[in-house]
């Protein structure tokens, strides 16, 4: 390294330096707010901490306990793994589907897309607030509209057999962020692809098949891994709906972690439960990304 450095000319010396002094600010930045946080985080899984008291090493203690003596554990990680099951393919075909609406060549296109891109950016707790407006039993529009057809609408959020359905539908909501992105992969694909194809007869959906899907699938990879890991850290939604129930059907993990770090002060152990939830992001993302040689398709 420092032989490196001393053949360097004097100039390249200088714009070294300069560069470094540059990017100090975020170097603090980052070894302070991510570094630092996440090796204590690391460090507290393995101790005992109520924040009132210093932390106490217990080894795996904190580990033995979330897998062989906490059924709510359990719970919080079934409940969430069922999310994201359910979430992640309606988000993703349902923002593919937008994608597909917003790239055609119509009048005032640019403001639809405006449209279907807000709710991205509004806040969690009022669109919740809204979502709990809507799906009022008595009293919400969704039944009052099915009331008008004949049909009895369902509790949503206050039976247990639809709140969680009633959390994932709500979450489509904010598909207009990832059909954006959709957007983007679609008008990079060449026009001249798709006139090739009709001249040799394709139809829309061979075109769809056979071009469209296997160009974009670089980007359906990339919101599979972003839709993912939004889907695990779910938590506002039942924080101000549901409080976990009813019966801990929408107990997410993100939820749970939250009650045992600022509810019961367990901060060690939440700790632990953080690290898990990480560790399970982690894997899941390597396993999609392995087999992502299979079936992304780059051009280049």
């Amino acid at each position: 390294m420092f032989s490196t450095w001393r053949a360097l000319s004097p100039r390249a010396r200088r714009e070294a330096l300069e560069a470094y002094l540059a990017l100090t600010p975020w170097i603090i930045g980052f070894l302070i707010f991510t570094v630092f946080p996440i090796g204590a985080s690391i460090y507290l899984g393995f101790t005992q901490w109520t924040i009132v008291e210093p932390p106490e090493w217990i080894g795996l203690d904190n580990y033995v306990r979330m897998f062989t003596r906490d059924p709510l554990f359990w719970q919080a990680l079934k409940v969430t793994g069922l999310f994201v099951l359910i979430s992640l393919p309606l988000k993703l075909i349902l923002g593919l589907m937008l994608a597909l609406l917003l790239n055609l060549k119509i009048p005032g296109m640019n403001l639809y897309r405006t449209v279907f891109y807000i709710p991205a950016v509004i806040s969690g707790v009022a669109v919740s607030l809204m979502w709990m407006w809507l799906l009022q039993p008595d009293t919400g529009v969704v039944n009052t509209l099915l009331s008008y057809i004949g049909v009895k609408g369902p509790n949503w959020f206050w039976d247990r057999h639809w709140a969680l359905p009633s959390v994932a539908i709500m979450s489509a909501w904010k598909v207009g962020g990832s059909a954006i992105i959709y957007l983007a992969g679609l008008q990079n694909i060449s026009a001249h692809l798709y006139e090739a194809a009709e001249i040799d007869g394709a139809n829309p959906w061979h075109r769809f098949w056979k071009i469209t899907l296997p160009l974009l699938t670089p980007t359906i990879f990339f919101q599979l891994i972003i839709e993912l890991i939004d889907s695990f850290k779910v938590f506002t939604e039942a924080f101000v709906i549901t409080q976990g129930g009813p019966l801990k059907s929408t107990y997410f993990y993100m939820l749970y972690f939250y009650e045992e770090a600022f509810q019961n002060f367990n901060m060690g152990y939440a700790s632990a439960l953080a690290l898990l939830l990480t560790s399970i992001i982690l894997a899941t993302t390597v396993f999609i990304n392995y087999t992502s040689k299979r079936w992304v398709y780059y051009e280049s």
